[in-house]
Formats: structure tokens, C-alpha cells, sequence
């Protein structure tokens, strides 16, 4: 687990796309860069998901990305929709797959559980956790962006549990995290 890995973690979608590349040795988290893809403007399906598998390829290449993390669809009332988002998804990961990279998906619920202990946390909770484990000053420009970091450290954690405090299937370990990495918290 001390190998450095950079994580590049994926919130897809087909109007706003959003994307956060970490840097992990160890115990240690960094923030590279995080960001949307903004296909809203482009008015043929397929020439989003072109956008998408270039752009997401792009990343990997420019961050030399060693894993992928994203998030699956969850069910929804418009069927359209649910389409259009799995076509985001899967051009994400066959981009991520023509690189030679391992994809892996995490329920929205799995994501903010792993992030704030809480598989019902709201967005806000989850971006302020985020802020705190990543030390960053300036949110992200729309939660698809933080979305898609916590999707990235969401993985972080379940690439050693143990090392966490972080229970895979079942609930808590923030108490004993906190008490693993008392220097992640930021006090006062």
C-alpha cells in the first residue's frame, strides 16, 4: 500500500461529467485536480460520449492515473435518463479499460458511508468531510466535481480497511480512523 497510486474517480454524466484525481502513498492523501466536463452545449448524444471517452482518456494519460474509481448509476423514475447516465458510465470505463486500467464502481451509499460514516449523508456532509481529509481551501465548482473526489478516496480506503479503521461491509470505524490519524483532524 506504499506505492504511490494516483486514483482518478469519476461522477459520470452526460451534461455535466465530474472528475478528481488523488495522489495516495501510505496513509497519505493529495489532491491533484479536480473539475467538470461540460457537454451541455453539444446537442448529439454521441458526439458526449466522444467527449467523454477522449477527455476521460485524457486525464489518465496527463495524470498517468494507475486505477479508476466511479460511481454507479442508481435507480431513478426516467428510464431515459438511467440510459443516458449508464452510456456516460460505460464509455468512462471502456476509456479507462483501453489504458490498461482497473475500473472499480461504488454505490452512491458505499461512497458517502466510506467518506462520512453515513451512507445517508448529504452532499454538503460529504464535501465538508472531503475538505478536511484533503485539506483544501476552495470547494469545488458543483457537487459532480466533490462527487466524483470522494468516489476516488472512497476507494483509498477500501484498498486497506484495516489501515482505516474502515469497515468494508457493515458499519463505523471513524472512531478508531480518527484514532489512526489524528493528524488528518483538524481541530478549533
Amino acid at each position: 500500500m506504499s506505492d504511490p497510486r494516483i486514483i482518478l474517480g469519476i461522477d459520470p454524466g452526460t451534461n455535466l461529467l465530474g472528475y478528481g484525481i488523488i495522489r495516495t502513498e501510505g496513509k497519505e492523501m493529495e489532491l491533484l485536480s479536480v473539475g467538470v466536463v461540460r457537454l451541455s452545449k453539444l446537442a448529439d448524444h454521441g458526439e458526449k460520449l466522444h467527449h467523454i471517452f477522449e477527455r476521460i482518456a485524457g486525464l489518465i494519460d496527463g495524470y498517468q492515473a494507475t486505477e479508476v474509481a466511479i460511481e454507479a448509476p442508481f435507480f431513478g423514475k426516467n428510464v431515459q435518463s438511467m440510459l443516458k447516465l449508464g452510456r456516460a458510465q460505460g464509455v468512462s470505463i471502456a476509456a479507462a479499460i483501453s489504458k490498461g486500467l482497473k475500473v472499480y464502481e461504488y454505490e452512491p451509499r458505499k461512497i458517502k458511508k466510506s467518506i462520512t460514516g453515513n451512507g445517508n449523508a448529504s452532499k454538503e456532509q460529504v464535501s465538508a468531510m472531503l475538505k478536511t481529509l484533503l485539506s483544501f481551501t476552495e470547494q469545488p465548482e458543483t457537487s459532480d466535481a466533490s462527487d466524483a473526489v470522494a468516489a476516488a478516496v472512497c476507494h483509498f480506503f477500501q484498498l486497506n480497511p484495516k489501515q482505516f479503521g474502515v469497515k468494508n461491509n457493515s458499519g463505523g470505524g471513524w472512531k478508531q480512523f480518527i484514532a489512526n490519524n489524528p493528524d488528518k483532524i483538524k481541530r478549533g
